[in-house]
């Protein structure tokens, strides 16, 4: 038998309550996003969410806004990965529809369960829970855009916003 070498892990980056993130799968960002230790999962603000069966099973179209202008908003449509029972920002449960996709943040990348709700009265369009960030990031309580800056455009956003120029979308 073999003996396994531990895994070396890497430190947890230190970053602020709020930063700037883009899901580039659904060519959504810069967007800002609150990392919320109190919360669960990930959740980004959809609207006009509608269900429907699809060849490869259960789909889902939703608009959501691609950047922080909230002036332009992107149809969207991805496989339902589940539904799930959350429980909202004043306690009440309510059954939402769970997506899968990847997420960017500073020069990290990676794919995570993210819910569909109206987040039109909360402050920022996407909240990143525990879940989201366990073992990423480090959330410093009263900082913000530590790894992003305040809204620094990286070469991440730079490339997504000349995709959308190319496609003829405004940005």
């Amino acid at each position: 038998m073999r003996k396994r070498k531990p895994r070396k892990r890497r430190e947890p980056l230190v970053a602020g309550w709020r930063e700037s993130i883009i899901l580039p799968e659904l060519g959504i960002g810069p967007l800002v996003a609150k990392l919320d230790t109190g919360a669960r999962s990930a959740a980004l603000h959809a609207a006009n969410i509608k269900l429907y069966q699809g060849d490869d099973g259960q789909r889902v179209r939703f608009d959501a806004f691609i950047d922080n202008t909230k002036a332009h908003a992107r149809k969207c449509d991805l496989p339902v990965y589940a539904n799930r029972k959350v429980k909202n920002t004043g306690g009440v449960v309510e059954e939402r529809i769970v997506v899968k996709s990847t997420i960017v943040l500073g020069g990290e990348k990676w794919q995570t369960e993210i819910t569909l709700t109206d987040r039109s009265d909360m402050g920022v369009p996407m909240l990143l829970g525990r879940a989201t960030i366990k073992r990423r990031f480090l959330v410093h309580p009263s900082k913000t855009y530590i790894i992003t800056k305040s809204h620094q455009i990286t070469k991440s956003h730079q490339k997504l916003q000349q995709q959308r120029t190319t496609s003829g979308e405004a940005s």
